[in-house]
């Protein structure tokens, strides 16, 4: 199995955990929780700023000193409903008690202080359509470039219908060449419906020196450290992921493969 697809470690409570040294990369961290009602997730932010993303269900969260009430109404992932998602910067605790069996995404990266904490929607996050024929797929941007709410982070969840490619025409961020392109490292947080389906994705080098073709499970994470990352779903089976980036500085510029790129045109 590649080294860049990472299974669950179990069904419930932490069930991922991706770090800067096990990823081997410096900036993006990535944790995943499984609750039942009445269990408890709790960490400190230390150095990074945080997004916890309540992917599924509901949880009752407290964060940097405050009591943010109960979060979370989208029951299933692929109802397609704007997140509820919560802001907590560097040097500061968050906890989540499960009120439902709830799955919490827990995106990191280095934190400035320069910003509070706060609710990142659902207001104001519009699914939007990106692509069209086969490469369409729908967008929730809960904290890209265009939204000022963090110091590092860049998190969006993307659903690719049935059939169809994401991620696509293929491109790469893994130079600090601004504005021509950006260093961003990424996971990819995978859900499939029907559960029981699949998907691909491949993450690849213009030189060859990284090419990885890994089948996606429901629930699983995939490593991007660099290169292009094209996803697609095979016909019957619906894919979701969750996109965290971080690099050097908070933007998002890419380079195409230039033997799809007459894709663009």
């Amino acid at each position: 199995m590649s080294h860049l697809l990472l299974k669950p470690f179990g069904t419930t409570g932490k069930v991922h955990q991706v770090t800067p040294a096990s990823a081997g990369w410096r900036y993006v961290g990535f944790s995943l929780y499984r609750l039942r009602p009445g269990e408890t997730a709790a960490e400190a932010s230390g150095d990074n700023e945080v997004i916890l993303v309540m992917v599924e269900g509901k949880a009752h969260f407290t964060a940097a000193g405050q009591d943010w009430g109960i979060l979370g109404d989208r029951m299933d992932v692929f109802e397609k409903t704007p997140p509820h998602s919560l802001y907590v910067p560097n040097g500061q605790d968050w906890s989540a008690v499960a009120q439902t069996n709830c799955v919490i995404a827990v995106c990191a990266a280095p934190g400035k202080g320069n910003h509070p904490a706060r609710r990142l929607g659902p207001e104001g996050i519009m699914l939007a359509e990106r692509g069209s024929g086969s490469n369409l797929r729908l967008v929730n941007n809960i904290a890209m470039e265009a939204e000022d709410v963090c110091d590092s982070l860049l998190v969006t969840e993307v659903y690719t219908p049935a059939g169809n490619w994401s991620s696509y025409p293929s491109h790469r961020h893994d130079e600090d060449d601004f504005p021509r392109v950006t260093y961003l490292e990424e996971t990819y947080y995978h859900r499939i419906r029907p559960a029981q389906g699949f998907a691909f994705q491949r993450v690849y080098t213009d030189d060859g020196s990284l090419d990885e073709v890994m089948a996606v499970r429901d629930g699983d994470v995939v490593l991007v450290p660099r290169g292009h990352h094209p996803c697609g779903a095979p016909h019957g089976f619906e894919l979701y992921y969750l996109n965290v980036m971080a690099g050097p500085r908070r933007n998002w510029r890419f380079v195409t493969d230039p033997n799809v790129e007459f894709l663009t045109k």
